[in-house]
């Protein structure tokens, strides 16, 4: 027999057995993918470092926690991650039991801690739906990403991070979150300065019928970028206060920013909200560049196109750059300077009315 007729039915072999089952893929490869009734959990608690599980199409009613790198990818709103229907007994788990984002109300949690952050989790094409607190939580991360998630109807943020560098949140769609739809953060347990981000990005996503579309909070170096925000009480807030070092040396650009125009009551911490495109309060040093942002209405102190908002606690804006923007049809007005910090430039905005007068 020939190598040529020895090689043919070597290959139809391989085909006959693969089509009996003959030829399952390894334990590692099997475990890595779930199906409609298994455990994301179980899953997640088996890969090693740098596994990828694949979430087929179907609901998952469970909570999911992260401590290792992993990547976790499904099938966009065909995968879609839900509350269980009653809560499971705590974990024994001792980085469980404690864990900070309370996972039990929170659909996807990735931690580290301050001396290990966990590195490289990436977050892909999934649904998180109506959990009390979060859809997506994450603390002591670094280059986690999220892409093409759909965060929705959650009691508290859609998709959320803080004591973390490098983070990239790109293509999500959060809607109906009953805070921010993204929201970025020092630390949520304290007040103190700003922390660097080493360059965390938050670059096209929707965002839509939250309180706010997008809050960056006691931070420094991120972009925000080419986000569509709209039907949203509020549009971009970045938000600092005393501590040391301020927020700021961020950049808002190209970003879609339309009739933000929800009604949400105010809080201990703000104001009511409603008809705001950009608002910087207690920032430094921040460019808000080339956004579109029109028909930003409200009765709100709040309200307008872009604002620069008197500080709560005695923070200023200062060194501020708003430049190339579009902005129209806001009211109050499209651009408003309040407040007693210095260095703040408006130029080449095209806009209507300002407060003070003449920034147009």
């Amino acid at each position: 027999m020939t190598n040529r007729q020895l090689t043919s039915l070597t290959c139809i072999a391989v085909v006959m057995a693969a089509g009996l089952g003959v030829l399952a893929p390894s334990a590692s490869a099997a475990g890595l993918r779930v199906r409609p009734g298994d455990s994301i959990q179980d899953a997640v608690d088996s890969a090693r470092p740098g596994d990828t599980i694949t979430v087929l199409p179907g609901t998952y009613y469970e909570n999911v926690l992260i401590t290792k790198r992993l990547t976790l990818r499904g099938y966009g709103d065909r995968t879609v991650i839900r509350p269980p229907a009653a809560t499971a007994p705590a974990p024994a788990a001792p980085l469980r039991a404690a864990t900070a984002c309370s996972q039990a109300d929170t659909g996807i949690c990735v931690m580290g801690t301050a001396q290990q952050p966990v590195t490289g989790v990436e977050i892909r094409a999934l649904t998180v739906s109506g959990f009390k607190r979060n859809g997506i939580w994450a603390s002591y991360t670094d280059r986690m990403s999220v892409e093409r998630v759909t965060s929705e109807k959650n009691g508290t943020w859609g998709i959320a991070q803080e004591r973390s560098t490098r983070g990239i949140f790109r293509r999500n769609t959060a809607r109906d979150n009953a805070e921010s739809g993204i929201f970025i953060a020092n630390t949520v347990e304290r007040e103190g300065g700003a922390t660097d981000t080493l360059g965390a990005v938050v670059r096209g996503n929707e965002l839509t019928g939250n309180r706010i579309g997008v809050t960056v909070r006691r931070v420094r170096n991120l972009t925000v970028a080419q986000n569509t925000v709209t039907g949203n009480c509020g549009g971009i807030f970045v938000v600092g206060d005393e501590g040391e070092p301020g927020a700021g040396d961020l950049t808002i650009r190209g970003n879609r920013i339309h009739e933000n125009n929800k009604f949400c009551k105010g809080n201990s911490r703000l104001p009511d909200i409603q008809g705001v495109g950009i608002v910087l309060t207690g920032a430094e040093e921040t460019v808000v560049r080339s956004n579109s942002i029109r028909g930003n209405v409200g009765a709100s102190p709040l309200s307008g196109g872009i604002l620069l908002f008197k500080s709560f606690v005695g923070a200023t804006n200062t060194d501020n750059v708003i430049q190339d923007n579009v902005v129209r049809d806001n009211r109050p007005a499209d651009l408003a300077n309040q407040g007693t910090g210095s260095g703040n430039r408006f130029l080449d905005n095209r806009c209507d009315t300002s407060v003070p007068a003449g920034m147009c």
